[in-house]
């Protein structure tokens, strides 16, 4: 008897062979191209019942390979069964490449085009040029087979009034209007599912871990909307809500009114619009202008308001984190070393208290001893979930959704005594998150400028991470905020004030332990005694640092006064809002330290 996974492997060869096709391209991503793809969309899931958060499948009709990267070649393994596809290295060999080296020259290959950006397909066609017909699909064959397909969740739309987010959608609208003007279009098409919930002052519970609506945007330079999204959903005063020039229309309609552009100028984000959008306004008779999304920079930089609403969300944040460090503390004090799942949903617990938590902001990492070696662990991945071990190291990386704000926070925690190598590496680590944290800089300075100075101490022992610094962070959406980051990459973005980016060195050890610290920084503005201001980051987290993980003789004056000062602001901010041995907790561990 077939398995599930080749009975649906079969159904696709059988496509294949109806249409005449020699290879289908199934990547994780789905239409919205996000960080998140809901369950109504997991196709590559459902073909390969592999769950990991990236990755691809190509199936041919005698071979199929599932591509998958450096966090998950351990999962697949488990999750894919090794007699019906090849393993291979997402990034070291592509599924283009693959496909070069396995299928015949002349070969037809299938892509449904919602489901790759447009600067892929642009790349993908000058790859296979010449040796391959790559075959643009108009409907998307797992669609059709999937036919125990789950229905699309659909949340309540809730209308951000302005005060909780210091701008009207009507506000907004003009001033990315004039960007569109600037960048020499008519109109954009925002695709973006945090870029049109912002610009609609709206949010919702569409896709999990990310408060937005599954919907799609077109606005013109004259500053009227199109809004995409079923008319039934929407509460009565929408309409008033959003402001004068907008239009709601139905999903199905985006087609012909992307049509209607015909003879405009229309910008469109090639690195995060799907390849449908570019096909449709080409065919259409569109001049398509490939630019950024106009949201993303207005978007990121904070207002007053925003701000106000991130710093007030990481207090309680920092409340319930703490209450979970002294539960943790105790438990381990009276020998119940409990697994990652039971301290994921007990910090998740804590959380839950605050009756603004809408959603957590991603899956929690919660990784003890060597699985946290594993940077983007997960335990809910696994056959079952890691132990607690004395005299080891705690991973726990999280974060949530609250009305007023975004937070993402790690720490590590000991777990008894940590050993003399893992309190080193903690504390390099350390000494290059206030690095960061400490850094003054002039306006125009980009990311990849600060992030040496996360690294500088690990590099000068010869040690490294292999992960971005920083990223940004949204105020009640996204998580992973584009476009300003910290990491190697030279992201050309100007940090501005407003922004606000995590904070994140660590160190990983295969087999043996992992490090990370990581608050959420917030770009302000510092005045100097010299010839112009400069920028500076403003840590919002409100967490003790595990000073068990620290070795104090290792850290200079200044950042020692840097741990210390960090310390009496959690004190400040937390203590008036815990009691009981929740506080002496928190006493014990903001008390300052001092050199031998």
């Amino acid at each position: 008897m077939l398995t599930t996974t080749e009975q649906r492997l079969t159904a696709i060869r059988e496509w294949l062979s109806q249409h005449q096709i020699d290879a289908l391209l199934v990547p994780h991503e789905d239409e919205y191209l996000g960080e998140y793809v809901p369950a109504h969309n997991e196709r590559l899931h459902w073909l390969t019942g592999f769950t990991g958060s990236a990755g691809a499948a190509v199936i041919t009709q005698e071979k199929a390979a599932i591509f998958v990267d450096g966090r998950y070649t351990v999962q697949v393994t488990k999750q894919v069964p090794a007699e019906l596809f090849e393993y291979r290295h997402l990034i070291e060999e592509p599924a283009l490449d693959w496909i070069k080296e396995n299928v015949a020259n002349g070969a037809s290959i299938a892509i449904d085009p919602r489901m790759h950006s447009s600067a892929w397909l642009n790349a993908a066609q000058a790859k296979l040029a010449g040796a391959f017909e790559l075959k643009i699909l108009d409907t998307n064959p797992i669609d059709q087979i999937w036919h125990d397909r789950p229905e699309p969740f659909v949340s309540e739309v809730r209308l951000m009034p302005t005060d909780a987010v210091g701008q009207s959608s009507e506000s907004k609208r003009k001033e990315v209007a004039e960007l569109i003007k600037q960048a020499g279009a008519d109109s954009a098409i925002i695709t973006a599912l945090d870029s049109v919930c912002w610009l609609l002052n709206v949010r919702g519970l569409d896709v999990s871990r990310l408060p937005v609506l599954l919907s799609h945007a077109i606005l013109h330079s004259d500053a009227s909307v199109e809004f995409f999204l079923d008319p039934a959903r929407l509460p009565a005063d929408f309409e008033s809500h959003v402001g004068p020039g907008l239009s709601v229309h139905a999903p199905e309609q985006l087609q012909s009114r992307l049509e209607a552009l015909q003879g405009k100028q229309v910008l469109l984000d090639p690195a995060i619009s799907n390849a449908w959008f570019k096909l449709v306004l080409q065919n259409s008779g569109a001049s398509v202008v490939s630019a950024a999304d106009p949201c993303l920079m207005p978007k990121a930089a904070k207002n007053d308001v925003e701000i106000a609403g991130m710093k007030a969300c990481h207090i309680r944040d920092g409340v319930a984190m703490t209450k979970f460090l002294c539960w943790l503390d105790s438990e381990v004090a009276s020998g119940n070393l409990h697994n990652e799942a039971t301290l994921s949903d007990t910090l998740e617990s804590f959380r839950k208290e605050d009756p603004t938590l809408m959603d957590l902001s991603f899956d929690t990492i919660s990784a003890a001893g060597s699985n946290a070696a594993m940077c983007h662990y997960n335990h809910e991945n696994q056959p079952e979930p890691g132990q607690l071990e004395i005299d080891t190291l705690y991973l726990v990386d999280s974060g949530g959704q609250y009305l007023d704000g975004t937070t993402d926070i790690t720490r590590t925690i000991a777990i008894g005594q940590p050993n003399e190598e893992m309190i080193k590496q903690f504390t390099l680590a350390l000494k290059g998150h206030i690095g960061v944290a400490r850094a003054r800089f002039p306006k125009g300075t980009r990311g990849y400028q600060i992030d040496t100075l996360a690294r500088q101490h690990l590099w000068a022992e010869g040690y490294d991470y292999d992960h971005g610094t920083g990223h940004g962070v949204g105020h009640f959406l996204s998580v992973h905020e584009g476009p300003a980051s910290i990491s190697k990459k030279h992201v050309d973005v100007p940090l501005l004030e407003g922004m606000v980016l995590s904070n994140e060195p660590g160190y990983y050890r295969a087999d043996a332990f992992g490090i990370r610290i990581e608050n959420l920084e917030l770009v302000v503005e510092k005045q100097t005694s010299g010839d112009f201001p400069v920028l500076a980051f403003e840590s919002l987290t409100r967490c003790p640092i595990d000073t068990r993980n620290i070795n104090v003789n290792m850290l200079t004056r200044p950042e020692l006064a840097w741990l210390n000062d960090y310390h009496q602001k959690v004190w400040d901010d937390i203590s008036p809002l815990v009691e009981g041995e929740v506080k002496e907790w928190l006493r014990a561990a903001t008390q300052p330290l001092t050199h031998a």
